[in-house]
C-alpha cells in the first residue's frame, strides 16, 4: 500500500487504450504480465513484443516471396512504439524502383518506420511492413491507409531524382560558395579547393591515381547542393555516387565521392578504392587543421565538429588498410593549404597528439594493454600503420619468458642513462672491456644488431624482439658481476656506452621500460 508520483497502489489496470479501454482487476501480482496480455491487449514485456514483431515481419515477408531487412535500431523504436503489434504488408507502384533504392528506404524507415523487403539478389521489391498498434477485422484498411502516406513521399523523391540529373555533378561545383563551411575556414568551395591538392598527394603515397582522387575531391561535395540532399541528408555521398556514375564519371571517381564519408559511424565499412581512401583521409585531415587552427579542438565536453570522428576514421583507414603514410608531413602539408592568417603550422604538433591518444582509445578498445601502447608512442612513430605493426609486435613480445626481465632491465639502463651527465663515447672501445660479462654482453649486441638489421628494414618487428628476447642471460649476467658505475671514468663511460647501444637496439621498435612487469 504505497503513492508514487500521485498514484495510488491497487488492484486495477488498464489495457490497450482502443482494444481494451475498461479496467483489469489483478488478483496477485504474478499474474500482472498474464491478464495484461489475454485481457488487456498489450505484450508487457519488451522482449516478448520485439520476437513477436519480428516473427510477424518475417512471416509477412515470406507471402511476397522476399525478405525482409530488419535493422535493429528500427525494430527497438518500433517495439518501443506499439503494445499490441500487428504486422501490415503493403505495396507501392514498381515505377518508383527506378528511384536509387537508398532514397526509398530512407523515407521508409525513418518517416514511416517501415521495413523494406528485397529479392534473392538483393534488390529492392515494391512492398514494405508497417507494425500496427491495433487489431482490426478488416486490415486492408489500414493497409491503404499506409500505402496512401508513402506515395507522396515516394513521388517527391521521383522529381528531385529527375531534376537533379537535368545537371552534371560537376556544374555544381561553383555552388558550393554559397555554402559556409566555417566562417574562418572559408566556404565548402574553399575546402575542396584544399582537399583536391590534399587528395591528390594522400593518392600518389599509397599507390593511388593522382588525377582521379582529385577529380573525386572535386566532386565530393557537390551533391550537397542537389535538391535530394536537400530532403534526405542523410544520403551526402550517396546521391553523390549515383549523379556521378550518370555523369559517365570514372568508376573509382563516383565511388569515392559516396566513400569519402565512410567509416560514418563506429564499426562502419571504410573505403575500398584508393581514390575513396585518399579523399576520406584529405577531407578529414583538412578538417582537423583546420579546427585546431581556429582554437576550437575539442574539450572533454565538446566536440561540435565530430573531430574524435574524423581522428578515428583516419587512424581506421590506414591502419586497417595498412595504407603506408606519414601524418607528420601530410600535416604539414595540411596546414600551408589553410588561410594564412591562421597560422596553422603553429598547431601541427598538437594535432599530432590529437590522432596519437585516438590511437589509444582505438587499441583499448581491442584489449591492447595501455602500457603496451605507450611503449610505442613514446617513440611517436607518425604513420598509424607502422604504429600497428610495433603495437603487435610488442604485444607478442610480452607473452616470451624473457619479457619481464628484459623491461625491468630496459628501465634500470633508462634510469642509469638519466643520472648521467658526462658525454659517452660513440662507439664500444673494446680494449677497455676486462669482465666476462660485459665481454660477453658486448659481443651479444654486436651479433643482435647483425642479426635484426635486415629485419628492420622489412619491418619486421615481431621477429627483431624476439631476437632480441635472447640477450636476456647475458643482460643479467651483466648487472650480476659488472659494477656500472666505476670510479674509473673511462671504464665507467664505457660501459654506459654499452648499456646505451642495449637499449637502443630495443628502441629500434619501443621503448619496452614502459611495460608493466609482475610484481
Amino acid at each position: 500500500d504505497c503513492e508514487i508520483l500521485s498514484v495510488r497502489s491497487g488492484r486495477e489496470t488498464h489495457g490497450h487504450r482502443f482494444l481494451q479501454p475498461t479496467p483489469i482487476f489483478i488478483p496477485h501480482p504474478s499474474e500482472y504480465d498474464v491478464l495484461l496480455e489475454s485481457k488487456g491487449k498489450v505484450i508487457a514485456s519488451f522482449e516478448r513484443r520485439k520476437q513477436a514483431i519480428r516473427a510477424q515481419i518475417e512471416e509477412a515477408a515470406h507471402a511476397t516471396g522476399g525478405c525482409a531487412i530488419i535493422n535493429d535500431n528500427l525494430l527497438d523504436e518500433v517495439t518501443s512504439m506499439v503494445e499490441w503489434p500487428t504486422a501490415v504488408l503493403g505495396s507501392f507502384e514498381p515505377r518508383y524502383l527506378a528511384v536509387p533504392k537508398e532514397a526509398l528506404i530512407s523515407t521508409m524507415a525513418a518517416n514511416q518506420r517501415y521495413f523494406h523487403l528485397v529479392d534473392n539478389n538483393g534488390q529492392l521489391l515494391p512492398y514494405f511492413i508497417t507494425i500496427s498498434n491495433i487489431e482490426h477485422a478488416d486490415m486492408s484498411r489500414v493497409r491503404v491507409g499506409n500505402e496512401r502516406v508513402i506515395r507522396p513521399r515516394f513521388a517527391d523523391a521521383e522529381f528531385f531524382w529527375n531534376q537533379d540529373r537535368k545537371k552534371t555533378l560537376a556544374s555544381r561545383h561553383g555552388e558550393l560558395k554559397t555554402v559556409v563551411f566555417q566562417q574562418k575556414l572559408g566556404t565548402l568551395f574553399d575546402k575542396t579547393q584544399r582537399v583536391i591538392v590534399l587528395a591528390g598527394e594522400v593518392a600518389q603515397h599509397i599507390g593511388g591515381d593522382k588525377l582521379l582522387a582529385m577529380r573525386a575531391a572535386e566532386l565530393c561535395k557537390c551533391d550537397l547542393v542537389t535538391s535530394m540532399v536537400g530532403e534526405f541528408p542523410e544520403l551526402q555521398g550517396v546521391m553523390g555516387r549515383y549523379y556521378a556514375a550518370h555523369d559517365k564519371e570514372p568508376g573509382d571517381v563516383a565511388l569515392a565521392v559516396d566513400e569519402h564519408y565512410m567509416p560514418r559511424f563506429a564499426g562502419d565499412q571504410l573505403p575500398a578504392t584508393h581514390t575513396g581512401q585518399a579523399v576520406a583521409i584529405a577531407d578529414r585531415l583538412d578538417t582537423l587543421v583546420g579546427i585546431f587552427a581556429i582554437g576550437q579542438a575539442p574539450t572533454g565536453e565538446k566536440d561540435p565538429f565530430g573531430l574524435r570522428r574524423a581522428a578515428l576514421g583516419i587512424l581506421r583507414t590506414l591502419i586497417e588498410n595498412k595504407l603506408p603514410l606519414d601524418l607528420q608531413p601530410l600535416l604539414t602539408h595540411a596546414a600551408k593549404l589553410q588561410p594564412a592568417a591562421l597560422k596553422a603550422d603553429k598547431i601541427i604538433d598538437d594535432v599530432l597528439e590529437f590522432l596519437l591518444e585516438r590511437m589509444r582509445a582505438y587499441y583499448l578498445n581491442q584489449g591492447i594493454r595501455h602500457d603496451i601502447f605507450d611503449a610505442v608512442k613514446a617513440l611517436r612513430p607518425t604513420s598509424p600503420a607502422d604504429f600497428d605493426t610495433r603495437v603487435h609486435a610488442v604485444t607478442a613480445f610480452q607473452h616470451e619468458p624473457a619479457a619481464q626481465a628484459l623491461a625491468a632491465a630496459n628501465k634500470r639502463i633508462s634510469n642509469i642513462l638519466k643520472k648521467n651527465t658526462e658525454p659517452l663515447p660513440n662507439q664500444i672501445d673494446n680494449t677497455l672491456l676486462q669482465e666476462a660479462a660485459e665481454i660477453a654482453l658486448a659481443e651479444a649486441i654486436n651479433k643482435a644488431r647483425k642479426q635484426v638489421s635486415p629485419l628492420l628494414k622489412k619491418r619486421d618487428y615481431a621477429a627483431v624482439l624476439k631476437q632480441l628476447a635472447q640477450l636476456r642471460d647475458n643482460v643479467d649476467h651483466f648487472f650480476d658481476g659488472v659494477m656500472v658505475m666505476a670510479e674509473n671514468q673511462p671504464l665507467r663511460l664505457n660501459r654506459l656506452a654499452l648499456l646505451a647501444n642495449l637499449r637502443n637496439l630495443f628502441l629500434e621498435v619501443a621503448d619496452i621500460s614502459h611495460l608493466q612487469t609482475a610484481s
